[in-house]
């Protein structure tokens, strides 16, 4: 059966800018769902896995790079739930700690040029055209299931908030979280902070969402593209992590929190907002960056 109990509490912030600014800020805890399919992780492939066992697929292949989250939840759901797994790995062959786990999760994983890498489907089809056991989950699980199951944290909510704020990187996330207070007829703001250059995630986002609707796209916030820092964000990270004794990431939690902190100090919160912010987990990534810290 695939299901995973899970608790995800809403955690208040305490922090002198908040209270000089008479504002609360809240984050809602999705990096305690799991150890490994943690975060955004099993929301995103909660329907994913459900329509795979409804099909009888027992094959999941996706897609991801050496430090991929999205790889190590797919290989422990894999294993947790009865499926075979494989990785098909952006780059050259390296053996992160990321790919280990995997590995020890009995994921057989596949390395591919970038070039090539930029076909998925074509990927998909060269290696498993002839696998009918075999289901295509995209990078970073975007899908509508993904977005469906990231709906579903609009229900845990214990408390109203005027603005809810969330790191993208492929837009299902954020699409899901839009579509949830959507269907309650929620007046909460909702504010993607790419981790990404550009402006194309916001179309990755409009494709999801069940109808048109206005939100607010913080651009200014990935500190020279995907996986990339700045000193800045570095001591912000660390200052904030030794604060509240939450653990962040450089690549997607910690541009967010930065944005909602910039934001403050400029005013752009009225006086007596709630703010909620959510923790989409993806801490391994910061074996990545060991080095910065």
């Amino acid at each position: 059966m695939i299901h995973l109990e899970f608790s995800s509490p809403e955690e208040e912030i305490i922090h002198p800018l908040f209270i000089e600014k008479n504002i609360r800020l809240f984050i809602k805890r999705d990096d305690t769902i799991h150890p490994f399919i943690s975060g955004n992780k099993w929301r995103k492939l909660k329907y994913a896995l459900l329509k795979a066992e409804q099909t009888h697929k027992s094959h999941l292949v996706t897609f991801g790079g050496v430090w991929s989250n999205h790889l190590l939840a797919t290989s422990c759901a894999a294993a947790k739930f009865g499926f075979k797994s494989t990785g098909i790995v952006r780059g050259e062959p390296l053996n992160t700690e990321t790919l280990s786990l995997c590995r020890l999760f009995g994921m057989n994983l596949i390395f591919t040029n970038r070039e090539s890498y930029r076909d998925k489907p074509g990927l998909f089809k060269r290696y498993f055209e002839d696998d009918s056991d075999a289901v295509f989950i995209d990078e970073g699980g975007y899908s509508p299931e993904a977005a469906k199951g990231c709906a579903e944290l609009v229900d845990e909510l214990q408390q109203t908030y005027q603005h809810v704020f969330c790191a993208c990187g492929t837009g299902a996330t954020a699409a899901g979280i839009i579509n949830g207070l959507t269907n309650k007829n929620s007046q909460t703001l909702f504010h993607a902070v790419p981790v990404l250059k550009g402006d194309f995630l916001k179309h990755e986002i409009d494709k999801l969402l069940h109808s048109p609707v206005d939100f607010e796209y913080h651009r200014d916030y990935h500190f020279g593209g995907y996986a990339k820092t700045r000193p800045e964000l570095i001591d912000f990270l660390k200052k904030l992590v030794s604060h509240t004794g939450i653990l962040l990431d450089p690549v997607y939690t910690a541009k967010m929190m930065y944005a909602i902190f910039d934001l403050a100090k400029k005013d752009y919160f009225p006086t007596g907002s709630k703010i909620l912010a959510i923790h989409t987990g993806g801490l391994l990534g910061l074996l990545g960056m060991k080095d910065k810290f």
